[in-house]
């Protein structure tokens, strides 16, 4: 019989996420730091209104592009948070997460052989997508001596004549690191002069703790070259609404329509009129939330200087990416061995690409209690280790 399965589908790695994942969902008192999912339920009142769209019948498809109404207030909140307004009618697309966006945003701006610059480590989603869309990825690997940061020298020597995309990836997922405004201006210069395009996966951006994220889209002649990404998934903790968006050219955004209307029809009804209620009436939420977020980073940070386990201190999303190269072994023995021997699982760093050999990824979207526990338990490991 033919393979029945496509050769660009079987040669696709399965997440390095989801392995550990799955190996504590089984272990009785494993403690688990490795998922990037809040703790926190959804706020009530948008759960509320979520309830209250049901009620009233709304279980109908929506436009493709979405509820008007809630493109309208994507734009409206964009805007309160420093970016130029997008037109609601055709610069804006609601979508199935974040992670829908960036599959469209690939498939429909790259063709064959076109190549996307990855900068990684970074989310386990977009050398996948790429590669779906029949383009080349081809890879920057960022370094803990830059924190992670993309430079415009690192970008200047990715680009080739090839080059159609750079995915931006900040703030990142999996180090919390984030790019300063002299950092974007740096590498727009060079974007504008290579006349290449930026998929900006925004969707930690509420979660910054040392300054407010910028947005490369925002810069003077950027938002023309920027799709936009961005979702409720984390600021709001509504990971299960499965509920995104992008903003961008009109000419790129109705590409991606076309493609999600074919794909998905439109987004979850239900969860885009709770969403509506989220961008009126959340800040005060995401406030609070990121406010615990930021108490939890900073035990981490203290608590690693305490071990004496060298971590750079992360600005951005719910991640800390501790350095374990000390201890002589891959990042993924390193988070086996934990796991068997502690019960603790950690992400290794090289689920996010082979520049995060040397570290493992920890989210603290966990209640201090667990993450006190799991500290306990990190620091008689690396204790014994340094014993051997």
């Amino acid at each position: 019989m033919k393979n029945p399965i496509a050769d660009r589908v079987s040669e696709l790695k399965p997440s390095g996420i989801r392995k550990f994942f799955d190996i504590v969902a089984e272990m009785k008192d494993a403690i688990s730091l490795g998922v990037g999912e809040p703790d926190f339920d959804t706020p009530w009142h948008i759960r509320d209104e979520g309830i209250y769209s049901l009620e009233k019948g709304r279980t109908f498809y929506t436009s493709n592009a979405g509820l008007m109404p809630l493109r309208e207030e994507i734009s409206k909140y964009l805007e309160r948070r420093g970016l130029p307004r997008y037109d609601a009618k055709k610069e804006v697309l609601v979508t199935v997460g974040g992670s829908e966006a960036i599959d469209l945003a690939c498939r429909a701006m790259c063709n064959p052989g076109e190549e996307v610059i990855i900068p990684q480590p970074s989310y386990v989603s977009y050398e996948p997508c790429a590669i779906m869309a029949g383009a080349v990825p081809v890879v920057i690997d960022l370094k803990p001596e830059n924190e992670f940061r993309l430079t415009a020298e690192e970008l200047e020597a990715a680009i080739t004549p090839k080059t159609k995309l750079l995915i931006l990836p900040f703030p990142n997922n999996p180090t919390g690191s984030i790019m300063e405004l002299s950092d974007l201006e740096a590498i727009a210069e060079v974007i504008e002069k290579h006349d290449i395009y930026v998929v900006s996966d925004e969707i930690y951006s509420e979660l910054t703790y040392k300054e407010k994220h910028i947005s490369i889209a925002s810069l003077p002649k950027m938002r023309e070259r920027t799709v936009l990404i961005n979702g409720f998934s984390k600021a709001f903790a509504m990971t299960g609404w499965r509920l995104g968006y992008c903003c961008g050219p009109a000419e790129i955004i109705q590409q991606m329509t076309k493609l999600h209307q074919f794909c998905i029809m439109c987004a979850p009804t239900t969860s885009q009129y709770a969403a509506v209620e989220a961008l009126k009436h959340g800040d005060k939420d995401v406030v609070e939330m990121r406010e615990a977020y930021d108490q939890r980073r900073r035990f981490l940070m203290e608590e690693f200087k305490k071990m004496g386990l060298p971590c750079f201190e992360p600005f951005g999303a719910f991640y800390v990416f501790p350095d374990i190269r000390e201890f002589g072994m891959s990042s993924d023995e390193f988070c086996t061995k934990l796991l068997e021997e502690q019960k603790v699982a950690v992400v290794p760093g090289t689920a996010f690409g082979a520049s995060g050999e040397g570290f493992v990824r920890i989210s603290y979207a966990y209640s201090i209690e667990n993450l006190k526990i799991a500290l306990e338990r990190i620091n008689i490991f690396i204790t014994e280790l340094r014993k051997k």
